[in-house]
């Protein structure tokens, strides 16, 4: 139980096995491994993160991540996935770079397709973002915070590599990569040009956004109206 706890739970059964023979145990390797996993589960038991479900209000939290789009013409492309928290409502749009001035461009054409401004945005800490951090607070770069002004945006960033506190963009993120880069899984044909996959990521969003929720058991677009 120490050598579990002092390695947070990752030590290995045989080497804790290693160990108990050098200081003379003659038991077998199972029961070490049995003792191991039972020390494991205790100590995932008292060291388990909770999670509880998030009740949101309508035109609070908007929030947005980047995933890998498709090749178009041998140059990458990202994927530009924005949630609406409360309605559930999505927004992906193609881009060829995450620069800020990019970022800002789909902030924008983000609030004209949701129809307003909600209170919070809420992000990674990418240098587009996040300038800095001191004592564990995000210090925001000084355009983005001027852009959150002008829209009546404030701008949050997540808890560093805890994809877990964005997850209605990160789900966002898998969904539309699946739908729209060619796989072996969706049989997508290669998009002749940016102008195809714009047209799809439209298409994407459009029949996504009709779909009734499984939560809300209602489609986005009409929540949208009332969160509007």
């Amino acid at each position: 139980e120490e050598w579990v706890d002092r390695s947070h739970g990752r030590v290995r059964a045989d080497v804790v096995h290693d160990k108990l023979r050098a200081l003379g145990f003659e038991g077998s390797e199972r029961t070490t491994r049995r003792a191991v996993a039972a020390a494991k589960k205790a100590y995932a038991a008292g060291y388990r993160r909770v999670f509880r479900p998030w009740v949101t209000e309508p035109a609070v939290w908007f929030q947005f991540d980047w995933g890998k789009g498709p090749k178009i013409g041998g140059r990458d492309t990202l994927l530009w996935c924005a949630w609406l928290a409360w309605s559930r409502f999505r927004v992906v749009i193609p881009t060829w770079d995450r620069t800020r001035p990019t970022v800002i461009a789909c902030i924008d054409e983000t609030l004209r397709r949701f129809g307003g401004s909600p209170t919070y945005r809420l992000t990674d800490n990418e240098r587009t973002v996040t300038a800095d951090r001191v004592a564990g607070i995000a210090v925001k770069h000084p355009v983005i915070v001027a852009a959150g002004r002008h829209y009546g945006l404030t701008v949050h960033a997540c808890v560093p590599a805890d994809p877990a506190s964005k997850g209605g963009s990160e789900s966002t993120v898998k969904i539309a990569k699946a739908d729209l880069v060619p796989t072996e899984a969706n049989l997508l044909e290669e998009y002749g040009s940016f102008a195809d996959l714009r047209a799809a990521c439209d298409a994407f969003c459009d029949e996504d956004n009709a779909r009734e929720h499984r939560e809300t058991r209602r489609p986005p677009i009409e929540l949208l109206a009332d969160e509007r």
